[in-house]
């Protein structure tokens, strides 16, 4: 059994913890928040044995082997070098760091205690991913991958009426490139690598951070378009485009179905099954790579979440957006 700790005790975090208990070898045995009351509300709500209101006691405690890090985006890397240093294996929510100085650094901490950091990017863990990574060949030369993911935010209402909540504080880290478009930049990057090229536009709102914007990204023989947005919603479905075919995918946060559309008006459904709770086979990843003594994952691998961090890093440099986390490098 792999025993957990959860930092953060947000919605995400209900959400991890079901798809979890689904996972082989998963135990949760305790739970960190800043306050006394809501470590207990969280405690009661999913029967865990043990509560913390300090990080570096949990880190140091005996009785959890990794924890799962789903607290605002600017705390990610204090926190998972702080339990990394403990010996303690880390998955950590996307996008995994503010940057790619913070990324560098945890990635460091990985490596000098031997333990396991994975990005908890979901999709890329998904059977119907794997199907596409299986079935690319089918469509012949790609020439095109578009991902659209357009959501818009509930909190957006309130932040309208004045109250900015942490999805759109640049304090924290978020907007709408790094809590949505990581979706689209990252099973790109696992499928076709670093781009030559990128050009990014943006809407930055009063508050500081992204609403919504595009990326065109060049490669030597194709080109990928993304669409991101907090403000506004989209039903297209994301695409990979060859010259034999298409990949045509659901939901790219979720991949529910994929499908490949032949030249002669033929498809193909090569979607797999895969668990109602997407989370679960991140995790199950997640112990698998634990239990047979891996310190990083193929997929989510060390090389592609820098990737992507540093395509993000540079879409926002061209837009113009600074978090707080960067000019504490500076």
């Amino acid at each position: 059994m792999v025993r957990f700790g959860v930092i953060g005790t947000n919605q995400i975090t209900d959400e991890f913890i079901k798809g979890a208990r689904e996972a082989e070898g998963f135990e949760l045995a305790a739970v960190y928040s800043r306050t006394e009351e809501r470590a207990q509300e969280f405690q009661a709500k999913h029967d865990i044995p043990h509560i913390f209101t300090n990080l570096k006691e949990m880190a140091q405690s005996d009785v959890i082997d990794a924890v799962y890090i789903a607290s605002p985006n600017s705390f990610h890397a204090e926190q998972a070098i702080l339990c990394m240093n403990h010996g303690k294996h880390v998955l950590c929510e996307k996008p995994m760091a503010s940057n790619r100085h913070e990324l560098a650094a945890m990635i460091e901490a990985a490596k000098n205690n031997g333990v396991l950091l994975m990005e908890a990017l979901k999709s890329t863990k998904l059977p119907n991913f794997h199907s596409i990574q299986d079935n690319l060949h089918k469509i012949g030369k790609v020439r095109r991958y578009f991902a659209s993911f357009c959501q818009y935010s509930s909190r957006y209402d309130a932040y309208k009426e004045g109250k900015i909540l942490n999805a759109f504080n640049p304090a924290l880290s978020n907007g709408s490139l790094m809590d949505i478009g990581v979706y689209c930049i990252y099973p790109l990057v696992v499928l076709f690598g670093k781009p030559d090229e990128l050009h990014a536009t943006g809407l930055l709102l009063d508050s500081g951070v992204d609403g919504e914007g595009s990326l065109l990204l060049k490669y030597k023989e194709m080109d990928a378009v993304i669409m991101h947005s907090k403000v506004s919603n989209s039903y297209l479905p994301s695409e990979i485009q060859g010259e034999k075919g298409n990949i045509l995918i659901d939901k790219i946060s979720r991949m529910s179905k994929v499908t490949v559309h032949y030249k002669d008006d033929t498809t193909e459904d090569i979607s797999r099954p895969q668990s109602i709770n997407s989370m679960y086979h991140e995790v199950q990843a997640f112990i698998n790579l634990v239990n047979s003594g891996k310190t990083e994952s193929s997929t989510n691998s060390f090389l592609n979440s820098m990737i992507t961090m540093e395509i993000m890093d540079e879409a926002r440099r061209q837009i113009g957006l600074v978090y707080e986390a960067d000019r504490i490098q500076e």
